[in-house]
């Protein structure tokens, strides 16, 4: 009778704890591709339960979008732009929104064209039409890219896309560029049939671009009661990316449970760049994951206020803050 009582003791407390799982609803950026693999993979490993959170992911339609979503409050966290925060920010003083753990180091802004339709340099788009997505995170950097490397906008016929359409224009030679990131976009034009040749892959951040990528979002409100949680939220994602980064084909298991339609191949190509290209970077290497460099971080303020006229007095500590990471950030191995 002990025996039986002490483990139904023990029963209910498992079933105590499990219901004591903070539940986190997290948005993110874009479709459950590759790139989104390590959050999966926090939730299959079980980071996010050893940290005693019950997360729940969102697919999203481009990095600007979620950032009204942290904004109202309608997801605490989340991961977007913080370019477009900072912008979002000045145009709504106030709004509780910041950046709390930075991922892209190095963007994945891209202009991607076709060589065979004669873009294989910034200044190739002059007299072409770029196809760009109102809402893409690139297209909201554009301006910065035109400035840093001379192009003259008024040469370039910009033609609004859909997101389901911007690769397949592309493809067909409809328009002669588009605007994206660039693990995105180069792997679906690869599963279009484009060749591998045939694609440029023009990363703004190898033009002159200062600016960061996205960031794990938090609503500020909500973060100011629950400063643990988002503690605790950024050591399983940063496990999740240890785990990705050692195991890549692993985290797109996880990614194909969600997105069973989804090329696993191709799927493992786009978490390869994102890790290579945004995510390990020598500056991550050298400081850990998640912090950034604040002379830098100044440099991209006034970078964007080259061609977006702030409404107010640009303040760094509004966009990013590290209160929820680790001294030295994370260690990605």
């Amino acid at each position: 009778m002990i025996h039986r009582a002490i483990l139904a003791a023990a029963g209910i407390f498992a079933a105590t704890m499990a219901t004591a799982q903070t539940k986190v609803p997290f948005a993110l950026d874009w479709k459950f591709e590759g790139p989104s693999a390590p959050y999966f993979a926090a939730i299959d490993n079980g980071h996010f339960a050893d940290e005693g959170l019950e997360v729940t992911i969102e697919a999203g339609s481009g990095s600007v979008q979620t950032i009204p979503k942290i904004a109202t409050g309608a997801f605490p966290m989340g991961f977007g732009d913080i370019n477009s925060v900072i912008k979002f920010l000045d145009q709504n003083p106030g709004a509780p929104v910041t950046a709390v753990m930075m991922v892209y180091d190095k963007p994945p802004f891209a202009i991607v064209g076709r060589k065979s339709l004669g873009v294989s340099a910034p200044k190739d788009l002059e007299g072409k039409v770029l196809g760009a997505p109102p809402p893409d995170g690139a297209w909201a950097q554009f301006p910065v890219f035109a400035a840093e490397t001379g192009l003259d906008v008024s040469k370039v016929t910009v033609e609004p896309v859909g997101f389901p359409t911007r690769e397949p224009m592309l493809a067909e030679g409809n328009v002669a560029a588009i605007t994206g990131f660039s693990f995105s976009s180069v792997v679906n034009l690869k599963r279009l049939g484009v060749e591998a040749d045939d694609i440029s892959n023009i990363l703004m951040a190898d033009h002159g671009l200062q600016l960061y990528g996205n960031a794990i979002l938090v609503n500020t409100d909500w973060a100011a009661e629950n400063g643990e949680t988002v503690e605790a939220f950024l050591r399983a994602v940063a496990k999740g990316w240890t785990d990705v980064i050692a195991d890549p084909a692993m985290g797109i298991t996880a990614l194909i449970e969600r997105n069973p339609a989804a090329d696993p191949v191709l799927e493992q190509e786009r978490l390869q760049m994102a890790i290579a290209q945004n995510v390990v970077t020598d500056w991550v290497k050298a400081n850990g994951m998640g912090g950034i460099d604040t002379a830098r971080m100044d440099a991209a303020i006034e970078q964007l206020g080259q061609t977006y006229e702030y409404q107010n007095a640009p303040d760094a500590s509004l966009y990013f803050t590290d209160a929820y990471l680790p001294e030295g950030g994370f260690k990605l191995n």
